[in-house]
C-alpha cells in the first residue's frame, strides 16, 4: 500500500500557482496515494483533458470534505498535508487544516514580513519555499524550520528538440514573457529594445505580456524608465499605444494573446534570445525555466529566485543591481527589490545580436541545466521530506 498525502493546491493553466498545483499533484500521484483538495475543478481550469481525467479521480466529494470539519472550523486530517501558502501573509490558500504533518509551500515577492511569522510557526510543521531567496527571508524573520524545493519543467513540452526556428529566420527575435507589471521588468525590455531597434533593421520583439489584473498592470506607472500610458479596452491596441509612446515601432513587435500552455514551446523555438530583467521572483520564474529548457539563451537579472538556476555558463547574467523600494500609499516600505542596470542590459543585448554564433552553446547549457529540474524531481523531494528524512 502506498503512502497517503493530501495536496491542497490551486489549479489553472495560465498562471504559475495553477501549473505548480497541477504538475506537483500529478507527479506526487506517481509516488503515493493522493487526495487533491482544490478550488472549482473544471476542464476549463485544467486546460488538458488527460490531466483533468487523472486529477478528477483524486478530488474528494463534498461529503468527504465536510466530514473533516471540526467544531473549531479546522479540517482535521490524520495524514500528511502539502498546501499552498498565500504569498507574504503566510496563510493557507484555501482551508485551515490540523494535521500531524502540515507542510506549507510558499512563494512571495514582498520580503518585509512583519506579520504572521509567529502564526506560521504555530500553524506549519515546516515551510517549503520555491527559492532559496524566500527561505533566507523567512530565516531572517525567525522562521527557521524551512527548506527550498524548486519548481519543475514539463520536459515533454519544453526540451532542446524545440530549439530550431521555423519562422522569422531572417530576423533576430527577442522574446519577453510574464504578465505586464513593474516586477517583471518589461519597462527595461522596452528601453533596451528601442536602442537596438534604432540601430539595426532586422530585430523583432515577441512579447507574451497578457495580464488579467488591472491593478498589477498599473504598477508600471512607477517605472522611472518609460512613459506609462495604456488605455483601457482592446489589449493589442493598448500595448501598441504603450510601445509607440516609448518610441518603439509596432511593426517591429509581435504581441501575443493568451495562448494555450502547450503551444508556448512553439513560440519559444521561433525566437533567438529571451530577455528577463525581472526585479524580483519568489520562485525560479517558470517562463524563464521553460524557455531555457527549449535550448534557448537568456539575458536575465541575477537576483532573487533567478539565482537558483542561472550561472555564467547557462545564461548572460545582469549582475549590476541597485535597490528598488516598494511602498504602500502611506509610505510604508513593504519590499526591497533589485533594479537591473539598463546599460548592462543594453550591452549584453547588443553583444548577443553581434555574436549570434555563440548563442547556441549558451542555449545548450541552459537545456542541460533544466533537464535536471523536472516536476518529478520536485515531487520526489517532497516525498523524501515527509517519509524519509524524519525532520517532521
Amino acid at each position: 500500500m502506498l503512502d497517503l498525502i493530501y495536496m491542497v493546491m490551486p489549479i489553472g493553466h495560465n498562471f504559475g500557482w495553477g501549473l505548480c498545483g497541477r504538475y506537483l499533484t500529478l507527479e506526487m500521484f506517481e509516488l503515493a496515494d493522493v487526495v487533491f483538495i482544490t478550488e472549482e475543478f473544471t476542464l476549463k481550469n485544467i486546460g488538458d483533458l488527460s490531466h483533468y481525467s487523472t486529477l478528477k479521480k483524486l478530488v474528494p466529494s463534498a461529503n468527504m470534505l465536510n466530514s473533516f470539519i471540526g467544531n473549531d472550523g479546522f479540517y482535521r486530517i490524520d495524514k500528511p498535508v502539502i498546501q499552498a501558502i498565500q504569498g507574504n501573509n503566510l496563510l493557507p490558500c484555501f482551508i485551515k487544516i490540523k494535521s500531524p504533518q502540515n507542510i506549507g509551500y510558499a512563494f512571495f515577492e514582498y520580503n518585509i514580513l512583519k506579520e504572521n511569522i509567529e502564526k506560521a510557526k504555530d500553524y506549519y510543521d515546516i515551510v517549503v519555499t520555491g527559492s532559496s531567496w524566500c527561505e533566507e527571508i523567512l530565516n531572517s524573520h525567525g522562521l527557521k524550520n524551512t527548506k527550498t524545493i524548486i519548481q519543475g519543467v514539463d520536459s515533454d513540452l519544453f526540451n532542446k528538440d524545440k530549439s530550431i526556428k521555423d519562422l522569422f529566420k531572417d530576423m533576430f527575435v527577442v522574446f519577453s514573457g510574464g504578465k505586464l507589471e513593474l516586477r517583471k521588468g518589461q519597462d527595461l525590455v522596452m528601453r533596451a529594445f528601442k536602442v537596438l531597434q534604432d540601430k539595426y533593421d532586422d530585430i523583432l520583439l515577441v512579447n507574451s505580456w497578457y495580464n488579467h489584473w488591472d491593478q498589477s498592470i498599473a504598477t508600471m506607472s512607477l517605472s522611472p524608465y518609460i512613459h506609462f500610458e495604456m488605455p483601457k479596452g482592446d489589449y493589442f491596441k493598448a500595448v501598441n499605444h504603450l510601445l509607440m509612446k516609448n518610441g518603439i515601432n509596432p511593426e517591429k513587435v509581435v504581441t501575443l494573446p493568451p495562448k494555450p500552455y502547450a503551444e508556448m514551446s512553439e513560440v519559444y523555438r521561433n525566437t533567438d534570445l529571451g530577455l528577463f530583467p525581472n526585479r524580483c521572483e519568489g520562485g525560479t520564474n517558470l517562463v524563464l525555466m521553460e524557455y531555457m529548457a527549449c535550448g534557448k539563451p537568456v539575458i536575465a537579472s541575477y537576483s532573487s529566485g533567478h539565482k537558483d538556476i542561472l550561472t555564467r555558463e547557462n545564461s548572460m547574467l545582469v549582475e549590476t543591481l541597485k535597490s528598488f523600494n516598494i511602498q504602500e500609499k502611506d509610505g510604508t516600505l513593504i519590499a526591497q527589490w533589485d533594479d537591473p542596470d539598463l546599460d548592462e542590459i543594453i550591452s549584453k543585448l547588443e553583444w548577443a545580436y553581434l555574436n549570434k554564433d555563440q548563442l547556441q552553446n549558451i542555449g545548450t547549457k541552459a537545456s542541460e541545466t533544466m533537464s535536471n529540474l523536472t516536476w518529478r524531481e520536485s515531487a520526489r523531494q517532497f516525498h523524501k521530506l515527509i517519509f524519509e528524512e524524519g525532520t517532521l
